[in-house]
């Protein structure tokens, strides 16, 4: 087991133990193994979850959707606290083993609840008189539920990196096998979560939830074995504080600063960073008020009285991309609704194909992936490429074109599913069933429209964060698309009890429709969402666009003024 900096050339880096020099390739194996059982493990039960509270916990539709929507913000928002603790006391290594414990302890209490019956309340025959499940019912799972969501939060912001780790990126062939390395990623990724929304989901839905549950966790235990088994061969970094902190730094100096006069100040900037226009305030933080502030290195005494320039400029940066970030909210908004609210219209309907077989409701999770990868196969080898041939440059979609297309997804989506649900719901008040008639294949559609949103807006915004912030704050950028998917998730979750309360006033019954979808009015809740999505589209069009432009404008500019004072000293 190696600790130290990236250099290969350090000592410190090499195991005394191991004559094998630690990293690279053989140490890869080990991660991306773990990394395919680990997401086979953890999507399969992600993809599945909806229907499993609704067919085994009786969950009535407003409560599942909060339960899904908080346990899915959680996971995303704790994100951010494991990537604090990694960089600042137990590095990646530690976190990783230690969020995929916590994953597993959840997987094994959400087993235990479908091994024993009295964990759920009685199975719920035509959904009529369910009984919901009791407090300690609920306490359990909500346990579980809790343990994984943590073991996410450790999990999500080391994965990629602690790869990256094992690589020297100052060498021409380390950045090689970097790429190699993402793209084996991204293939594993892909493989367990095929696998995963197939055959896993299959077995959960269609032959027994004790058996569906028991392979992801014991998928998840064996990730484990093979993560610690390859410890010897890990370079495994030291923590070496967090960006987070830094930016905390800079407002709580600013705040302490905020009634000095800045006319005359002198500012402390090392690097002679380039300072920009915007946010004049913050730059309180960086005053030398007075040179006690200062050591005898000319170096800040305590760092949360006084910050260098280019620190202020860093939080300047990230608080001049969060007027787009606003509007991916609204769109994952969309994505969320098809995962919760759609597969509970794919469980009221018809999914017996005319061979008999059946459709679980969780395949419907397969539709925005497909709609996905066959959107970037097109774009990038019959658009990208005919173009470059025939022009000599290839012509790419802008970052405004790529998040409006996704804005316009996400209210053709809510509009298309408000249509079929509406043709769902008549059919089945028709035949006065719980399962409407129409075919489950009726919503590919909507979900596939889920999927273009993802396509389009959350891959451009990714991009947008990474491209736009220095390579020092590239967590940063993924920590704020994570905090992004989380506040959705609890925005819908708030959407949904207030459409759910005011609708149901007077005696009247809830747009939700309860246990029972065909006694509400669903697609009047998508109508509303298509509303809420065509207002983004405007905020973004009228105001929120001009930050894209601005912020590249900035950076570019920032870069060549930071070559200039280099080629100066």
């Amino acid at each position: 087991m190696a600790e130290g900096s990236n250099s290969f050339l350090d000592d410190p880096c090499l195991s005394p133990s191991s004559k094998k020099q630690p990293g690279g390739w053989r140490a890869v194996k080990y991660i991306l193994a773990n990394e395919t059982f680990e997401k086979l493990a953890s999507m399969s039960l992600i993809a599945n979850m909806t229907v499993y509270l609704k067919t085994k916990y009786n969950m009535e539709g407003v409560l599942l959707v909060n339960v899904i929507n908080i346990w899915s913000g959680t996971s995303s928002f704790m994100s951010i606290g494991g990537a604090l603790i990694s960089d600042m006391f137990l590095g990646r290594y530690l976190m990783l083993l230690y969020g995929s414990i916590s994953s597993l302890l959840g997987m094994m209490i959400l087993t235990l609840t479908a091994i024993v019956p009295k964990l759920r309340p009685p199975t719920c025959i035509g959904q009529i008189n369910c009984i919901d499940p009791n407090l300690w019912q609920l306490s359990i799972l909500y346990a579980g539920l809790t343990l994984m969501a943590i073991g996410a939060g450790g999990i999500r912001p080391c994965n990629i990196a602690f790869g990256a780790d094992q690589f020297n990126t100052t060498t021409k062939e380390g950045r090689s096998q970097l790429e190699s390395f993402f793209n084996w990623w991204y293939f594993s990724f892909t493989f367990a979560l095929v696998i995963a929304l197939t055959a896993v989901v299959y077995i959960q839905t269609n032959i027994s939830w004790v058996i569906g549950f028991a392979i992801p966790t014991s998928c998840l235990l064996v990730s484990i074995v093979i993560f610690v088994i390859g410890h010897h061969a890990y370079i495994i970094m030291k923590p070496q504080g967090s960006v987070f902190v830094d930016l905390v730094k800079v407002i709580t100096a600013a705040t302490r600063k905020h009634r000095l006069d800045c006319s005359r100040c002198s500012f402390y900037d090392p690097d002679f960073h380039p300072r920009t226009k915007q946010l004049r305030c913050l730059e309180k933080a960086a005053v030398i008020a007075n040179q006690n502030e200062l050591d005898e290195d000319g170096k800040p005494k305590n760092g949360w009285r006084l910050c260098s320039i280019q620190q202020v400029e860093n939080l300047k940066l990230l608080l001049g991309m969060m007027p787009v970030c606003l509007a991916g909210i609204g769109c994952f908004m969309t994505m969320d609704q098809q995962t919760t609210i759609g597969i509970l219209q794919a469980i009221q309907s018809n999914n017996v194909l005319p061979s008999g077989f059946k459709i679980p409701p969780g395949w419907m999770g397969l539709s925005p992936m497909i709609a996905l990868s066959i959107w970037i196969s097109t774009y990038e080898i019959l658009w990208v490429l005919q173009t470059k041939r025939l022009t000599g440059k290839a012509k790419r979609l802008t970052m405004t074109q790529r998040i409006n297309i996704g804005l316009i997804s996400a209210m053709a989506c809510s509009i298309v599913a408000s249509f079929i649900e509406k043709k769902r719901r008549t059919a089945a008040l028709k035949h006065g069933s719980f399962k409407s008639p129409m075919s489950i294949l009726m919503l590919l559609p909507q979900f596939a429209l889920s999927g273009l949103v993802e396509a389009f807006a959350a891959v451009a915004i990714m991009e947008y964060l990474t491209t736009q912030l220095p390579e020092s704050m590239r967590t940063v950028a993924g920590a704020i698309f994570f905090i992004s998917l989380s506040m959705a998730s609890y925005l819908n979750s708030m959407l949904v009890n207030i459409v759910h309360k005011t609708t149901k006033k007077g005696g009247k019954t809830s747009w939700l429709g309860g246990h029972n979808l065909n006694n509400g009015k669903l697609e009047n809740f998508y109508y509303l969402a298509a509303s809420i999505e065509a207002l983004n589209f405007l905020y973004f069009n009228l105001y929120a666009r001009r930050f894209i432009a601005t912020s590249c404008t900035i950076n570019k500019e920032s870069k060549e003024d930071q070559h200039i004072n280099e080629d100066q000293i």
